[in-house]
């Protein structure tokens, strides 16, 4: 496996990762009230508690994107 294969992949994963937040972003964006009746039938959870749990995935999610798929890209194009 060469750091070609390697770069490629990272870069991938990240278009692909940044694709799937964008639109879990838009989804909850436009469909929010949806799914919270959807998961308030399962689970007794606030508005605000879920907007709060909503918030905190996807701001988790990004910085996982960030650690786990832009930086070795980005390290791999340096040391490419």
């Amino acid at each position: 496996m060469d750091i070609y294969l390697l770069r490629a992949f990272f870069m991938w994963c990240s278009i692909i990762n940044i694709v799937l937040l964008l639109l879990s972003f838009a989804f909850f964006w436009l469909g929010g009230e949806w799914i919270y009746r959807m998961h308030s039938k399962w689970f007794k959870i606030p508005r605000e508690q879920f907007d709060a749990l909503w918030y905190g995935i996807l701001g988790f999610w990004k910085i996982s994107i960030f650690l786990f798929n832009i930086v070795p890209y980005v390290v791999l194009c340096i040391i490419g």
